[in-house]
């Protein structure tokens, strides 16, 4: 079931009770339109929780909290740096850094926090995605949905009163302290924590930082020394022109980054046109913006993109072979010619690059060239099982060749390798049939359809062997199957139709189907004589 909507029709609590009460697993994706959070679900229970471009790192969580010192967390990130394949909190517990008690207690601290941030968003929407489990994480938890309900919803009403008082994150305050020792007020803990940091030299959003607290305690310690008198603002820092523009950079990079590897791709497009709007010369904005055209298949958009990606970042491999996909797929196989090859040149042992230019000499038609591409492919490639894109080229410009029993072992092959390939299924049932294994390549197609119905090719092809053993009304049925999937699948499908419909005297029905021929390929001759055929005797 998809659940998705904007925060304007449905509130976060209310999507929380939905997947709690549903006992969902997967991830919850909820956008306000300039930042993404995302809420891990397991059976029902919250098991982790993120926001993009929010300061809440782990190690700096425990050692603010100080539960570990700073050259333990250096070490452990230094050790991180060496077994990528290891969190970060797995090694402080192997160094003995932090107890599991403290390092589970802070992770569930920081899962809550951010759900509870969440909450504050109004604006925008949310996408519930089934069976995703979270990429990084050092430890999941278990949490109840309901039990951060009221407290979510205590901390939005009191965030809209602090708000009113701490409007930006950039204000900076600073404390009477002399008045706050002479009133012999009693602080609250939190209150004791900031006062020494408030000296008007720490903006809020680095008193937050170097606090160790979260930002709700910290503007609410604040919110109340400044409604005592203790605090008042004293200015808005000013930093570098140029940090902040990197700040900015790195926050539209990272926003688009998360939309993209959720599939969001509107809104991953928007941040990174942010990020050439403010850095025209980063190339690898481009190159990200060339990847969301390439999957929207705006293949021209693509190619421009990937061209400006290379002019500004650098002729990298990965960006000349989607360049030059980009122009295949585009139609533009001469241009690709040339773009696959300078990238063969740059990665000469990259198989996905040979693979890709061997495909290309298909399109082509120059198939002993392609043949020679991907037989290399494989040869670098090694051990490595050949993809099925691989063996669907290979053995094609086989076939084009007339080299049968070779393209029927290459097929026979691929399908050992990924039997579940409808697109190789098919094309092995063709060969059968051009072959003259009529009933095998009957047999192959009929099982691929029951595994893959959506595949209009299929049933085309199915449609073809019945047509050519004369059981017409199958044929009839495979064919409607076949146009239904796809309207444009060819003017041949159209004029058997239309010979079928003249079979059983149905001379109207026939008469549209060999219009739809001739709507289709003008040139077909016998579909306008049959044409004005029937005409004529009407």
């Amino acid at each position: 079931m998809a659940i998705k909507g904007s925060l304007k029709e449905a509130s976060l609590a209310d999507v929380l009770q939905l997947l709690s009460l549903g006992q969902k697993t997967g991830c919850l994706a909820v956008t306000d339109r300039t930042n993404l959070g995302h809420i891990y679900f397991d059976r029902g229970q919250i098991s982790y929780a993120s926001l993009v471009n929010r300061r809440d790192r782990l190690g700096d969580i425990l050692v603010k909290n100080g539960k570990v010192m700073q050259w333990q967390l250096e070490a452990a990130i230094d050790q991180q740096g060496r077994e990528r394949d290891k969190r970060l909190g797995e090694i402080l517990l192997e160094q003995g850094a932090v107890s599991r008690e403290d390092l589970e207690h802070f992770i569930r601290i920081q899962i809550q926090e951010a759900v509870f941030f969440l909450f504050t968003w109004s604006q925008g929407s949310f996408n519930f995605e089934s069976d995703v489990v979270p990429e990084e994480q050092d430890f999941l938890v278990k949490i109840n949905p309901e039990s951060l309900l009221l407290e979510g919803a205590r901390r939005v009403d009191e965030w809209s009163l602090i708000g009113k008082k701490i409007p930006s994150f950039d204000l900076i305050f600073s404390v009477d302290r002399a008045r706050v020792e002479a009133s012999q007020v009693t602080l609250t803990k939190q209150q004791e924590r900031i006062v020494p940091l408030l000296d008007g030299s720490r903006d809020f959003a680095t008193l937050v930082e170097d606090s160790g607290l979260v930002e709700f305690d910290v503007g609410k310690a604040l919110y109340g020394l400044i409604t005592a008198g203790f605090a008042h603002r004293t200015g808005r820092s000013e930093k570098a022109r140029a940090e902040v523009a990197d700040v900015r950079v790195d926050e539209h990079r990272n926003l688009g980054i998360a939309f993209y590897k959720t599939g969001m791709l509107d809104e991953a497009n928007r941040e990174f046109r942010r990020v050439v709007d403010l850095r025209p010369s980063d190339g690898s904005a481009y190159f990200y913006l060339g990847l969301i055209a390439h999957k929207q298949a705006h293949w021209q958009e693509a190619a421009r993109y990937f061209n400006q990606a290379a002019e500004r970042g650098g002729a990298r491999a990965s960006v000349l072979h989607n360049l030059a996909l980009s122009y295949e797929k585009a139609g533009r196989f001469d241009e690709a010619e040339d773009v696959y090859a300078e990238a063969a040149t740059r990665a000469r042992r990259d198989t996905r690059i040979m693979t890709s230019w061997g495909i290309n000499a298909v399109h082509r038609g120059d198939f002993e060239v392609a043949a020679g591409r991907l037989d290399r492919a494989r040869e670098v490639g090694g051990d490595e099982i050949p993809s099925d894109l691989w063996y669907w080229a290979r053995s094609l410009a086989a076939a084009a060749m007339e080299h049968f029993d070779e393209a029927d072992t290459l097929l026979r092959e691929g399908l050992e390798s990924h039997p579940k390939n409808v697109v190789l299924r098919n094309n092995r049932a063709v060969l059968l049939e051009l072959l003259g294994h009529l009933d095998e390549a009957e047999e192959i197609l009929v099982a691929a359809l029951a595994d893959d119905p959506s595949l209009p090719q299929l049933s085309k092809n199915l449609g073809d062997l019945q047509y050519r053993a004369a059981r017409y009304d199958e044929a009839w049925q495979a064919y409607q199957r076949a146009i239904k999937l796809n309207p444009k699948l060819g003017d041949d499908v159209y004029f058997k139709l239309g010979n079928i419909a003249y079979k059983r005297l149905d001379r109207e029905s026939a008469a549209e189907y060999w219009r739809k021929t001739l709507e289709n390929n003008p040139g077909h001759e016998l579909a306008r004589t049959n044409l004005e055929t029937v005409s004529a005797l009407a």
